[in-house]
């Protein structure tokens, strides 16, 4: 995963042999900074996996792997990430005209690693591959919840293995201002809780992601989400200060003044030095939720517009993000932002990133702009796997002339941290993203969203042994949860558990969220769209097709057995809150109802109210919801007579 644009399966297997050697051959002699680091990254994992030695030197009659291509490639929009790869009995061959397609050669190599209870082989195969789109990217956000380096560099684990390609970081908000500034110290100093990235963290994480093939895109939330600029710089807000570090969220009020000399000289220093710290082509600089309400109560603001002819917020953001616009290109970088930069005259080369909608790709485009999409793709909504799969860029109905379509240059999966922290973001990432990631590389058609689970699967493990947290991460939260290293029964509860979708958690929560809030609940350990609710997606789909209740009943037993010990855990279930525990009551009553104790499945006594007993298991005070909840009512309709 992602599926190879053209993949071909040929007779035999290629049986790793120990020590597993490569040869590099590079077209000019010079290896360049990529291929060998990536190399010791692939065969130290193929050690961690089987156990045994590795070894990239060799005699040449001794290798099994020969790596060759024609040139470093630049860590550019569009440059060439095709490759090959061939395995047979005897070699394997991994070829490419740059040095990405390499990497992504050896990604999808590593994923073929197979064992049959014997020996470690890679299967006979022919790959000939080439990402769909260009854009292909994770935006982290590391303001809301603080996300040091080492929860940074971990994703790029995850996006290598994915074959993605860029890493947004959003870099200042409301919340927190997480970047140092040797111009502007005062800014992390004062507006980040002493959590932020030094400038040598930054050179760090833009060196290892290089290294991997993936480019550093930095945003810069601007004129609005600004609270924390102001901490220490309040004559750059739209009212009077004094300022605080945000710790609710939404959409708050301050705001950059649009009208201030002074807010673009202060902004063309720091804006500049960012430019020197960050290579990347593009420069973020966020644009969207300004509510405008500063402005609107700000007589010398209203005065500003009212002189130059500038109707409404919507004007005087336009005559902010031009300001910003010439800023940038003096600093030689790209701008991009959030929808709403779109919503007034800026030049054609202004690449705009849809969140709203799908309106807004379509209207950026036959407007003459590249876009990105990020719109069905927010995975901190906690959405299904299957929904993210079929949000496709460029549906074929989509109505945009071929032109106009090469402007799509592709997406994000965007990873909020409102509900989130660095505990437990890796379970909000993966697995999901690399079904997004999938959609942004493979062909269109590739499209089989029960292929796509049959793969995740693996892939989900493959991830773990790459370095990310999603499993781990889970058990701490439950073992602190628990209150005790016992949690085999809440695990297996939990697994078919996911928190509810969108933002109902702020609402469900007596006085919401915000930064002050521990994130060690039941919802916090809860992953979106759990596998083990498609897995029995799938057996109830062969149950009512065949009325062999084989599966059915071992995995109802199963359930049982783990509610009934979690029952009568009361040191966990006094835990949980009042309809956390109305939900299991309700949900072990229903395995109950349908278990293997059942000797007829097409009676019920009449006594029993399926519908009320399922809106027992959906309590609108809990944060969490029963995954498995639909395919148990499909069980239920098929009982009756």
């Amino acid at each position: 995963m992602p599926l190879p644009a053209d993949i071909g399966l040929r007779d035999g297997r290629h049986v790793m042999e120990v020590p597993f050697r490569a040869l590099l051959l590079p077209a000019n002699g010079l290896p360049g900074h990529r291929v060998g680091p990536a190399l010791e990254r692939f065969q130290m994992r193929l050690a961690e996996r089987t156990g045994n030695e590795w070894r990239s030197d060799g005699n040449a009659e001794e290798v099994k792997l020969f790596i060759r291509w024609e040139r470093t490639g630049r860590l550019v929009l569009g440059e060439d990430e095709t490759y090959s790869l061939t395995i047979t009995p005897a070699r394997v061959e991994v070829q490419a005209t740059t040095d990405l397609g390499i990497l992504r050669g050896l990604s999808t190599l590593y994923q073929c690693l197979a064992f049959d209870g014997g020996e470690w082989y890679f299967p006979a195969l022919v790959v000939k591959d080439q990402p769909r789109f260009p854009w292909r990217g994770l935006l982290l956000d590391v303001c809301r919840h603080w996300m040091p380096r080492d929860v940074v560099l971990r994703q790029l684990e995850g996006m290598e293995l994915v074959k993605m390609n860029v890493l947004h970081l959003h870099l200042t908000e409301d919340q927190g201002f997480r970047v140092e500034s040797k111009i502007f110290p005062e800014l992390h100093r004062s507006g980040s809780n002493g959590q932020f990235f030094t400038q040598e963290d930054v050179r760090y994480i833009i060196e290892e992601a290089d290294k991997r093939g993936i480019r550093v895109i930095p945003e810069f939330d601007l004129p609005g989400h600004a609270t924390s600029w102001f901490v220490s710089h309040p004559e750059l807000a739209s009212a009077p200060g004094p300022y605080a570090i945000e710790k609710r969220f939404g959409v708050i009020d301050p705001t950059f003044d649009p009208t201030r000399e002074e807010v673009y000289l202060f902004l063309d220093r720091f804006l500049g030095e960012m430019a020197a710290l960050f290579p990347d082509a593009y420069m973020h600089i966020g644009g969207d939720e300004n509510n405008g309400k500063q402005w609107a109560a700000n007589l010398a603001i209203q005065a500003f517009m009212k002189e130059r002819g500038l109707k409404d917020a919507h004007d005087l953001q336009a005559y902010f993000n031009g300001r910003l616009y010439e800023i940038l290109t003096r600093h030689g970088k790209r701008m991009i932002g959030w929808d709403e930069i779109a919503e007034g005259a800026l030049p054609q080369d202004v690449t705009i990133q849809s969140w709203r909608g799908k309106e807004g790709l379509i209207s950026a485009a036959r407007a003459g702009r590249d876009v990105v999409l990020s719109n069905g793709w927010y995975i901190d909504l906690c959405q299904p796997t299957a929904y993210h799969y079929a949000n496709d860029p460029l549906p074929d109905d989509i109505g945009l002339s071929p032109i106009e379509r090469k402007r799509v240059l592709g997406g994000e999966a965007t990873m909020w941290s409102e509900l989130v922290n660095a505990r437990n973001v890796d379970t909000r990432i993966w697995p999901r993203t690399a079904a997004i990631a999938e959609r942004l590389w493979s062909p269109a058609h590739v499209k089989d969203v029960q292929d796509l689970f049959l793969r995740l699967e693996q892939v989900t493990g493959q991830l773990e042994n790459v370095g990310l947290r999603h499993r781990s991460a889970q058990m701490e939260l439950l073992r602190l949860f628990a209150g005790t290293e016992e949690v085999d029964a809440l695990k297996r509860y939990v697994d078919l558990l996911s928190p509810v979708q969108g933002y109902q958690r702020h609402s469900i929560r007596p006085g919401g969220y915000s930064t002050a809030t521990p994130l060690t609940r039941l919802v916090d350990a809860a992953v979106p769209d759990p596998l083990a609710a498609n897995r029995f997606e799938q057996i109830v789909d062969e149950y009512l097709r065949t009325r062999d209740r084989t599966k059915l009943d071992a995995t109802l037993d199963s359930w049982g057995a783990a509610v009934g010990e979690l029952l009568g855990r009361t040191e966990i279930t006094s835990r949980m809150s009042v309809a956390e525990q109305q939900q299991l009551l309700a949900f072990s009553e229903l395995v109950t109802r349908l278990g293997p104790g059942r000797s007829d499945p097409n009676t019920r006594p009449p006594s029993l109210d399926d519908a009320a007993l399922l809106a027992q298991a959906r309590p609108k005070e809990a944060e969490v919801v029963l995954a498995v909840l639909p395919a148990i009512e499909r069980l239920l309709k098929a009982r009756e007579p």
